[in-house]
């Protein structure tokens, strides 16, 4: 049937959508969302299939055989056939606007023609395997891996010397302010999730309108709705990752059997796992076969096949919705039709991954600060290592109930850190964060949703102390170098772009931690580690010692380290080749692309790792910025139009855009867009389409 879906945009290109009904809301959103973001729908999709390396090459060979082995695709093929009726024709639409518009979008996109590639097919459960993709290692399951390692080299004992928020997490700042903290007597939300920044972002600023619900938020391209980040009108919602673990890694006995199967030793002796052979096809390059072995506790993603008369050892990953064809997208519409914080949190209930703190605040006075998703009970050996398969009691034996939360006081603050969270997880950010937008919310009683950005734009690295300390206790340098102490003890620790002194402060953390990986109680975790390429930014000794170094400056771990040495010499080092830089010259954007123009040169921004403006750098590895706020928002209860939001670069995906990278300014800025829900100040384009 023909329908008239309406296509609104406001002064930053931002769609704002509206339809007859929900399946044809979801349709116009798909078919928007190919049209906005065509090309990258189509890495997405690659992605989830394992055919990204037909044409990113050799390079992409590592993920491909990954999302392969893990079986990505065929869960979320699973979780969509499970799904109840009305859900499964909701995300069904969304697709059927994905293929509707996919062909107009490629002709916009430079990138299909550059990859000498065309648009695929989408199948009804691609949005699930893009959620799927997006979040499997969201839990960091390869940090199983380095504790294993630091344990085999350094002891039991040593296994969480390097605890701390990892590079390959993803973080985000929240916060709940009360009315009796506001001016205007209502709620407000804010906060920013960080994210690798991605060109096009990984969010997509939307308003979703039809009769059953009015919604505007932050919306995955690939997928449906507004799940993370949205207000309804009468609530608003918002997310951070819990830093839970609810993902084991289990070290598997293989054998080939006389008939070609293959069987895996399990706590019941050996019994058939299945498998089967996959191609992953690379530009410039001849094929890769990938095995593909799943046993009962899950798809083997680390290790080869046995040969006949063989028994090898392999490593499994057991995960949520491969166990229980589950991954939570009956949420999302609930979430879409809540009017109050009591829907909010009976849609969250059905929540699976990531396993989210989630804030929500409604105006009728309503508050929720809680956590949600599905998290397994099983032996505490399983959330810190690899575990036997073949030994009795690593076994999962339900899920953890209820989950915890808590009433909103003052404020309500979350930032990945342990409290709210803490029996969910293992490691969790360090609290800095948390502590600072704490300190900062209690500055007033008379919050404005503008105000906001200065909580979102803070600077203060508070996770310099250590280093600081051990710098004041120096004696007898050299006079460069006792210059640039003193310099480094009157700096206000702040990683403001224009300064100079978090350049130096930068400069003399870099030196330390190459001096702390050259360490010989250290060298035996330098690597190369025994792991697939794709489990590397958990493995890189460098990386770790960097986002570690708080803790490794402090600890009892390392006796044989002379910490203050290191810092002496470190302090030499930068002394002597000084450079008066500002931060933002050298703490540039980074963002990922998956074909990225040569010689393209980002501009410089605030903020590091542990500031509440958590532009992360990697210590020891370099000064840009891969990571930071993907976007950023202030929900606000009293008046939505009073809202305000940011992204990275732009509302659409397509080079040379007018709203390609135009927020991109006022976000490296702190400034925010205004949210507009009156559609009698949008720009209309009229859509007929076929459904």
């Amino acid at each position: 049937m023909t329908t008239r879906t309406e296509v609104h945009r406001d002064a930053w290109g931002i769609p704002h959508l509206r339809a007859g009904s929900a399946s044809e809301l979801a349709y116009a959103q798909g078919h928007n969302a190919a049209v906005d973001r065509a090309w990258q729908l189509e890495v997405e999709r690659h992605r989830t299939q394992g055919t990204t390396a037909v044409f990113l090459g050799e390079e992409a060979v590592a993920w491909d055989r990954f999302a392969r082995q893990a079986r990505l695709d065929d869960t979320a093929r699973r979780c969509y056939e499970a799904l109840d009726a009305e859900t499964r024709d909701w995300v069904g639409a969304y697709v059927d606007g994905v293929r509707a518009g996919l062909a107009e979008g490629a002709a916009a996109a430079p990138e299909f023609a550059k990859a000498g590639l065309a648009p695929g097919v989408w199948n009804p459960w691609t949005p699930l395997a893009v959620w799927l993709s997006t979040h499997i290692l969201f839990a960091g399951f390869p940090t199983k891996l380095w504790r294993e390692e630091v344990a085999r080299r350094l002891g039991d004992e040593a296994i969480d010397l390097f605890a701390t928020d990892g590079p390959g997490t993803a973080g985000s700042n929240g916060w709940l302010v009360p009315g009796t903290r506001t001016r205007t007597g209502a709620p407000i939300i804010a906060g920013d999730p960080h994210r690798f920044i991605e060109d096009p972002g990984v969010y997509q600023q939307v308003h979703l309108v039809c009769p059953e619900f009015d919604v505007v938020g932050l919306a995955f391209p690939g997928v449906p709705g507004v799940a993370h980040f949205a207000h309804t009108g009468t609530v608003a919602w918002a997310i951070t990752n819990a830093m839970a673990d609810y993902q084991d890694l289990y070290r598997e006995r293989l054998r080939r059997t006389d008939d070609d199967g293959i069987e895996a030793f399990g706590p019941d002796g050996w019994r058939p796992a299945t498998h089967h052979t996959e191609t992953v096809e690379v530009a410039g390059g001849g094929p890769v076969a990938v095995e593909v072995i799943e046993t009962d506790r899950g798809p083997v993603i680390i290790g080869a096949a046995p040969d006949v008369d063989e028994t090898v050892e392999a490593i499994s990953l057991r995960y949520v919705p491969r166990v229980t064809a589950d991954l939570g997208f009956a949420a999302i519409p609930a979430l879409l039709r809540a009017r109050s914080v009591a829907d909010v949190d009976r849609a969250f209930d059905r929540w699976v991954e990531p396993v989210n703190v989630v804030q929500a605040a409604d105006t009728s006075g309503g508050l929720l600060h809680r956590t949600a998703g599905r998290v397994p009970l099983r032996h505490r050996d399983n959330r810190l290592r690899v575990v036997p398969a073949w030994e009795q009691g690593h076994e999962w034996q339900g899920w953890y109930e209820p989950m915890p939360r808590a009433e909103v006081e003052d404020f309500a603050v979350m930032a990945n850190e342990r409290r709210l969270a803490g029996p969910l997880g293992v490691e969790f950010a360090p609290p800095h964060r948390a502590d600072r937008i704490a300190e900062l919310l209690r500055k007033s009683k008379g919050w404005t949703a503008p105000e906001m950005a200065a909580v979102h734009m803070d600077t203060h690295l508070a996770s310099a102390g250590p280093l600081l300390e051990l710098i004041a206790g120096l004696e007898g340098l050299a006079p460069d170098a006792a210059g640039l102490r003193e310099r480094l003890l009157r700096w206000n620790r702040r990683m403001d772009a224009d300064s100079a002194d978090a350049a130096a402060y930068a400069a003399v953390r870099h030196a330390v931690v190459r001096r702390l990986v050259a360490q010989p109680e250290l060298a035996d975790l330098a690597g190369p580690l025994p792991y697939p390429a794709v489990f590397q930014p958990w493995l890189a000794l460098v990386a770790k010692v960097g986002y570690a170094l708080e803790g490794l400056l402090t600890t009892e771990l390392l006796p044989g380290v002379d910490r203050a040495e290191v810092v002496r010499q470190a302090l030499d080092e930068v002394a002597a080749d000084p450079r008066e830089v500002p931060w933002g010259e050298l703490h540039r954007l980074a963002p990922w692309q998956a074909l990225p123009p040569a010689d393209e040169e980002w501009p410089g921004t605030a903020g590091d790792h542990d500031c509440v403006l958590a532009t992360s750098s990697v210590p020891g590895v370099t000064d840009r910025a891969a990571r930071g706020p993907a976007a950023r928002y202030v929900w606000d209860l009293a008046r939505r139009d009073d809202s305000l939001w940011v992204v990275p670069l732009g509302a659409r995906g397509i080079p040379g855009d007018a709203h390609h990278r135009d927020q991109l300014p006022l976000w490296l800025r702190g400034e925010l867009v205004p949210v507009v829900t009156d559609f009698a100040q949008l720009t209309e384009e009229i859509h007929h389409h076929d459904h």
